[in-house]
């Protein structure tokens, strides 16, 4: 894993360092920020390897970015490139008359070593997070991604839903596959919402159930303090029958009713280690326990201590 960030520099230095050392030597790409706002630029980055790809996670003030052809030959990168805007609205500009509006949540889609250029929208910096994923050689995974020019995914699109699940479980290290089989299903996943790849193939149909798996978990995370939630909400939800959802948790070895009760004793755990003014009571009922003694008991057969006595050794810590 690699970071860094621009906090140990002067102000300043910390434009022109981001800009020469970062921008143009490690990430290839020309950034311009207007001169009077340069002394308040900062930056913060991170980036690690999962499943053959790369991870990143960036913060920084508001700038105008672009990758010309120069730029791409002084530093190629051969990928597939999935990005999410977490924050900061701008304008994508990818060459002719092509202007994509990027919003807050906006999935990008594209080759990693085609053109484009980007305009902030606002002044007050953005957070985005990006995977790629090296063609290296993949006769596949070349076909689809050449010539694909950025652009984002249509909000609340099915598709759309699937692979912003599998981008975050990836991003939060919270994936259900090994981490090769996750990276190569977020792929085919962005290609087949990019229509570069057959929607019947098996690799295809492999990364659907991958997708529908991660967004069926989002859900579930999403609704923990509903005692009723069950395998026929999340299924009508996700427009699947039933047995498509049992299915769904089959390779990972655990039903929907333990996933769904894991969830529910794990987030208990990190409420009652980090919420100390918090009533026991108040945390099993947030976390979907409709009785108090159904929480004391599955509580204390999966960690081996009552809830009280976990809070206790955690404050001493």
């Amino acid at each position: 894993m690699i970071s860094f960030d621009t906090d140990g520099l002067m102000p300043h230095e910390r434009f022109d360092h981001w800009c020469e050392v970062r921008a143009k030597g490690l990430f290839g790409v020309t950034i311009e920020v207007p001169r009077e706002r340069r002394p308040e630029f900062y930056g913060r980055f991170s980036a690690r390897e999962f499943g053959g790809a790369v991870v990143a996670e960036m913060q920084a003030a508001s700038y105008h970015v672009r990758r010309s052809w120069s730029d791409i030959r002084r530093v190629p990168s051969d990928s597939l490139y999935i990005a999410q805007q977490v924050r900061g609205p701008g304008a994508l500009h990818t060459g002719d008359d092509r202007i994509h509006a990027v919003t807050n949540g906006s999935l990008v889609i594209s080759h990693s070593d085609l053109p484009f250029a980007g305009t902030p929208q606002r002044t007050d910096g953005f957070h985005f997070r990006a995977i790629k994923i090296p063609v290296g050689g993949n006769e596949w995974l070349a076909k689809g991604t050449q010539n694909l020019l950025a652009e984002p995914l249509a909000h609340n699109d099915w598709m759309t839903r699937l692979i912003g699940a599998s981008f975050a479980a990836i991003t939060a290290k919270r994936v259900e596959a090994p981490a090769e089989t996750a990276i190569r299903h977020l792929a085919q996943l962005a290609l087949l919402a990019r229509g570069r790849v057959a929607p019947g193939s098996h690799e295809s149909r492999s990364a659907l159930r991958h997708g529908y798996l991660h967004e069926a978990l989002r859900l579930m995370a999403q609704s923990l303090a509903r005692p009723e939630l069950s395998p026929g909400l999340i299924a009508g939800t996700l427009n699947i029958s039933l047995r498509q959802l049992h299915l769904l948790f089959e390779p990972t070895g655990m039903s929907f009713a333990r996933t769904l009760l894991s969830m529910r004793l794990a987030e208990a755990r990190r409420q009652l280690e980090v919420m100390p003014l918090r009533s026991i009571k108040e945390i099993g009922k947030a976390c979907g326990f409709d009785s108090i003694a159904t929480f004391y008991r599955t509580f204390g057969r999966a960690y081996g201590m009552a809830p009280g006595d976990l809070r206790k050794s955690s404050l001493r810590r």
